[in-house]
């Protein structure tokens, strides 16, 4: 998902609905760790002043969403809902090698397969040793941030650091700030800024931003689901080098028997405000509308804007449950009903919240 598209949804539910699943990265406080004390504004100059831009290290996330049990033996297991169980549940490591925001390689290996997004200054590449396949995208140079995000979403995996200017740049307003305890994340020492929502009516209970004493780059985020002990999302370094990787990580040549593919660039999204269109006024290419700011924001989008197809996939019946309106899926986070006229509404607020939005709408 792009940075454009990021924008459309509560900053809340990008972690439960476009991140990988992950392994949990606990903070390692103790009696050794120390920190001069610092007000949460001055954790938050910290962060705003880094120019820490140049790294290497290995990402580890974890996401405990109480998810219902996916079915076995359903016929066709569904790709769609399966795809997204897998991305949502489950343990996944991804090597980041970051130098700039021109050069981005992540590696992700599961058992039997490894994947490679790999960016640098004219080129774009995804590569999966499953099938062999090498997408190739040209960038234009005007268009390099856009295509990071690209890179990296494509590929599964979020730093710590983007995923936390998510929250401080869309939760802000909205959000309490208080500084943790002194901790260790990766080897390194960290405050811990803690973010908590100043509405009653949302899902989450708090989120967790394990700063770089020195450096003021975030190094874990951990998102608190309420009346839930452990996190319900996680994402952190389990190690770090701040040195600047070599240069040639960030090329890629087709070895023998790759199949590559040629893309064009995307075009760029329309800039156009639909935050206050109603869903029958949106086409289903358009942005979705979404309804409110903050913690307890909710997005609406089309059936078909979403991709999906309600009728499509045998799994949804099982996965979902039958309410007044439509159908509901629901975790420890997040809230989607699926309105019986054709709608999704996802928020990390209660069902009824999604089923008011949904009948003024």
């Amino acid at each position: 998902m792009s940075r454009s598209s990021r924008k459309w949804l509560p900053a809340i539910v990008v972690p439960a609905l476009v991140v990988g699943g992950i392994a949990l990265v606990p903070l390692s406080a103790g009696a050794s760790v120390d920190l001069p004390d610092k007000t949460a504004d001055e954790v938050l100059q910290l962060i705003a002043s880094s120019t820490e831009d140049s790294f290497s290290g290995t990402v580890e996330k974890n996401a405990d969403l109480g998810l219902p049990t996916l079915p076995e033996g359903m016929p066709g297991a569904g790709e769609t809902i399966g795809s997204a169980f897998e991305m949502l549940s489950g343990s996944h490591e991804a090597r980041v090698f970051v130098n700039g925001s021109e050069n981005v390689r992540v590696q992700i290996t599961d058992q039997l397969a490894e994947r490679n997004a790999i960016l640098n200054a004219t080129d774009a590449w995804l590569y999966d040793s499953e099938t062999n396949v090498a997408t190739h995208v040209a960038i234009p140079a005007d268009a390099r941030d856009a295509m990071r995000d690209k890179v990296t979403d494509a590929a599964g995996a979020v730093t710590p650091a983007e995923l936390a200017e998510r929250f401080l740049n869309e939760l802000g307003p909205s959000t309490s700030f208080s500084v943790g305890t002194d901790a260790t994340v990766a080897g390194r020492t960290v405050y811990e800024l803690v973010l908590t929502p100043k509405a009653s009516d949302t899902l989450a209970e708090s989120v967790s931003i394990a700063v770089d004493s020195e450096t003021g780059l975030p190094l874990q985020v951990s998102v608190h689901a309420d009346g839930q002990e452990d996190a319900a999302f996680s994402v952190g370094f389990t190690s770090i080098d701040l040195a600047e990787p070599s240069a040639d990580l960030f090329t890629f040549a087709p070895g023998d028997g790759v199949t590559v593919e040629e893309k064009p660039f995307p075009s760029a999204p329309s800039d156009t405000d639909y935050s206050d269109k109603r869903s029958e006024d949106v086409d289903p290419g358009e942005k979705p509308r979404v309804i409110g700011t903050g913690w307890d924001a909710i997005v609406e989008v089309s059936m078909r804007t979403a991709g999906g197809d309600a009728e499509a996939d045998p799994l949804l019946d099982q996965l979902t449950t039958k309410v007044d309106g439509g159908r509901v899926f629901s975790t420890t986070l997040v809230t989607v009903l699926l309105t019986d006229d054709g709608r999704v509404l996802a928020g990390s607020v209660p069902l009824e919240r999604l089923q008011a939005a949904a009948a003024e709408g």
